[in-house]
C-alpha cells in the first residue's frame, strides 16, 4: 500500500471536479464517496440530487468561518492511497475504514470531535483519494508535522490487517518521488521520465569523481542543464538549482529544482563533503580536458583500475567499520554513474538502470567516513575522463571485468544493508545487481567466446593438467566448474597465468576463497576475471601472454585422486 500526500492547493472545487471527473492519466470509473468526516456528506457520484458545489461548500465551511490570520493560503490537503496490482480488490467498507484510519494517523481528524472536514472518493478498484480542508471545527489548524511519515507507518499496519503486499518501511533517506502533476506532464510531453528524474541523474553524473565547485558546475553546463547559483553577501556560494531547457511552466519559464529537492545528498554542502576527498589531492593533477570533454586517459586501464578498487571496497564492506562501509557504498554509486555514462551503446541502458536503482542503496543514516572512499572516487574520475569505451577488444573485456567485480560489490552492499535491517536499500541493491548481471551478459559474450575457442584449441594434456589444478585447489567446486561451458575459457586463463610465471593453483584458491561465489551464474567466469586481474594478465583473454605456447607443452602431471581419465571439457 502506497500513501502519497500531494502538494496543497487552494481550490476545493477544482480537486473535487478532478476526482469525480473522467480522469487524465487513467479512467475514473464510477466515482463515488466511501467515507466522510461525519458519514453524511452528499455524494455527487451516486446521488442525482447532490452537486459538487454542495460538497465543496460543506468541506470549506470551517475555512470560510475562520478569522483571517487562521485561514491558510493553501487550505486543501490531498492524500491518495493505492494498493499493489496483485492485491485483492477491497470493498467500499474496507476503503472507508482505511480512510478513517489514515485521517486519524496523519492528524487530519484525530478523533477528538473537532478535526478537519474530509471526504474519501473512490473511482477505481485499487485506490482512493482523500480530500480535506485545513481548518478544524474549533477554528485551529491541524497538527500535520510528519504527516507523510505517519501515513507510511499506518500503511504498514493496514497491509497486515488486510493481507496486502507488505512493503518495506522507509527511513527518510530516499529521494523525493515525482509528483502526480510531474508524471502527467511527462506523459503529455512524450518524456520517458519526469524532469525531476532526468535532473537527478544528470547531477549525479556531474558529481561522479568531481574535485571541486568549478568542475562540478562545468559538468552541469556540458550536460546541457540551466544552472543558477545562490551566493551569500560575502560572495561565497550557498546553493544551486538546475533546470532542463525545454521543461517550462505555464509562463514559458524553465522549472528549476534545487539540489536538495532532487535528493538528500545532492545539496551543495553534501556534495562539497565529497570534494574534501577529491582524488587528485592524494597525488597527481587533474588531467587536461579537450573541448570534447575527454583527457588523454584510455578506457581499458580505467576499467581495470575500477575492478581493482571495487575488489578492495568489497573487503572493506565485509570487514571494515560501519562508517568505512557506508563510504564505500556511497562511492560505488559514483562509479556506477561514471560507468553508465561512458559505456558502449549495447550496455548503456542496463548500466543506467543499475545506477538509478543503486542510488537508493547509496544512502542510509549511517555516517560515512568519506576519507576511506578515495580509491573508488579516483576510479569514477578515471572512467569519466577516459571517455566512452568500445564494446570489443581490451575495452570490452575491461568493461566485463569491471562489471563482474561491481556485481559482487553491489551484492556485498545488499548483504550489509540486510544485516542493518535497511530493507529498502537492500532491495535496491539487489535490483541494481540484476541490471549489472544483464549488462555483463551483453558485454562478456564476445570476449568469453574468444577465450572459449582458445581453451578448446589447447592440447588435451594441457587441459587435463589445468583440470588437475582445479581439482587440487578447489576440490568442493571442481565438478561444477569442469561441467560449465565457461571451463574452456578458464582453462585458457590458467595457461596464461602459468605462462606469466605465477602458480595458478595458489591464485585460483585465493580467488575462490576471498569472496563468496553463491550469487555467481558461472563459477568459471568469475574465477577467470579474478585470475586475470590478480595475475596482471590482459583483460581480453583473446590476447595471451607472450611465452604461453612454450609453457603449455610441459608434461602432464599425475591425476589427482578421484579424477577420471576423460577430457573434462567433453562433458559439456
Amino acid at each position: 500500500m502506497i500513501p502519497r500526500i500531494h502538494s496543497r492547493g487552494a481550490n476545493t472545487y477544482g480537486l473535487l471536479s478532478y476526482l469525480y471527473g473522467p480522469g487524465q492519466a487513467e479512467e475514473h470509473t464510477d466515482p463515488h464517496l466511501v467515507a466522510s468526516f461525519d458519514g453524511m456528506a452528499p455524494d455527487p457520484g451516486r446521488d442525482p440530487a447532490a452537486t459538487l458545489k454542495e460538497l465543496q461548500l460543506l468541506l470549506d465551511q470551517p475555512v470560510a468561518a475562520a478569522e483571517d490570520e487562521r485561514r491558510p493560503a493553501e487550505h486543501v490537503w490531498h492524500l491518495s492511497v493505492r494498493n499493489a496490482p496483485e492485491d485483492p480488490v477491497l470493498s467500499d467498507s474496507d476503503w472507508a475504514d482505511i480512510a478513517r484510519r489514515m485521517v486519524a494517523a496523519t492528524g487530519i481528524d484525530p478523533g477528538d470531535g473537532a478535526g478537519c472536514r474530509w471526504a474519501a472518493v473512490r473511482h477505481a478498484d485499487d485506490h482512493i483519494h482523500i480530500i480535506a480542508t485545513l481548518v478544524r471545527e474549533d477554528g485551529y489548524k491541524p497538527a500535520l508535522d510528519q504527516d507523510a511519515r505517519r501515513a507510511q507507518a499506518e500503511a504498514r499496519l493496514l497491509e497486515v490487517a488486510y493481507g496486502l503486499r507488505r512493503l518495506s518501511a522507509g527511513d527518510g533517506t530516499a529521494a523525493r518521488r515525482p509528483t502526480g502533476a510531474e508524471r502527467h506532464k511527462a506523459e503529455r510531453t512524450g518524456r520517458e521520465r519526469t524532469a525531476r528524474e532526468d535532473l537527478r541523474e544528470a547531477v549525479r553524473r556531474a558529481v561522479a569523481g568531481a574535485a571541486g565547485d568549478e568542475e562540478f558546475f562545468d559538468r552541469l553546463g556540458r550536460a546541457g542543464l540551466l544552472v543558477r547559483v545562490r551566493t551569500l553577501p560575502s560572495g561565497d556560494l550557498s546553493g544551486y538549482s538546475v533546470a532542463l531547457p525545454d521543461d517550462l511552466n505555464a509562463s514559458g519559464e524553465p522549472v528549476f529544482y534545487s539540489g536538495s529537492t532532487l535528493a538528500p545528498d545532492l545539496s551543495l554542502p553534501r556534495i562539497r563533503q565529497l570534494f574534501d576527498t577529491a582524488p587528485e589531492r592524494e597525488g597527481g593533477e587533474t588531467p587536461p580536458v579537450s573541448a570534447s570533454g575527454r583527457s588523454g586517459r584510455r578506457p581499458a586501464p580505467a576499467r581495470r583500475r575500477t575492478a581493482e578498487a571495487a575488489w578492495a571496497a568489497i573487503l572493506l564492506i565485509d570487514q571494515g567499520s560501519d562508517g568505512e562501509a557506508a563510504a564505500q557504498i556511497a562511492a560505488a554509486g559514483e562509479v556506477l554513474d561514471a560507468l553508465a555514462q561512458t559505456s558502449a551503446a549495447h550496455t548503456r541502458r542496463e548500466l543506467r538502470e543499475a545506477a538509478a536503482a543503486f542510488e537508493r542503496a547509496s544512502r542510509s543514516h549511517v555516517r560515512a567516513e568519506r576519507r576511506h572512499a578515495r580509491a573508488l572516487r579516483r576510479a569514477a574520475r578515471d572512467l569519466v575522463y577516459s571517455g566512452p569505451a568500445l564494446g570489443r577488444g581490451e575495452d570490452g573485456a575491461g568493461t566485463a571485468m569491471a562489471i563482474d567485480m561491481l556485481f559482487f560489490l553491489v551484492m556485498a552492499t545488499a548483504h550489509w544493508h540486510g544485516r542493518k535491517q535497511h530493507a529498502q536499500q537492500a532491495a535496491a541493491a539487489r535490483q541494481a545487481a540484476e541490471h549489472l548481471r544483464a549488462a555483463y551478459r551483453k558485454t562478456a559474450g564476445r570476449t568469453l567466446s574468444a577465450a572459449y575457442r582458445r581453451g578448446r584449441a589447447l592440447p588435451a594434456p594441457v587441459r587435463e593438467r589445468q583440470a588437475a589444478i582445479v581439482c587440487e585447489a578447489l576440490p568442493e567446486l571442481a565438478d561444477q566448474i569442469l561441467a560449465e561451458p565457461g571451463w574452456y575459457a578458464l582453462a585458457a586463463t590458467l595457461a596464461d597465468t602459468e605462462a606469466a610465471g605465477h602458480q595458478p593453483g595458489r591464485l585460483l584458491a585465493q580467488a575462490a576463497t576471498r569472496r563468496e561465489l553463491d550469487t555467481a551464474e558461472s563459477f568459471s567466469d568469475v574465477l577467470l576475471w579474478r585470475l586475470r586481474r590478480t595475475a596482471g594478465l590482459p583483460a581480453d583473454p583473446a590476447a595471451p601472454r607472450r611465452g604461453a605456447t612454450a609453457r603449455t607443452a610441459a608434461p602432464k602431471p599425475p591425476r589427482t585422486p578421484g579424477q577420471s581419465g576423460r577430457d573434462p571439457g567433453r562433458t559439456v
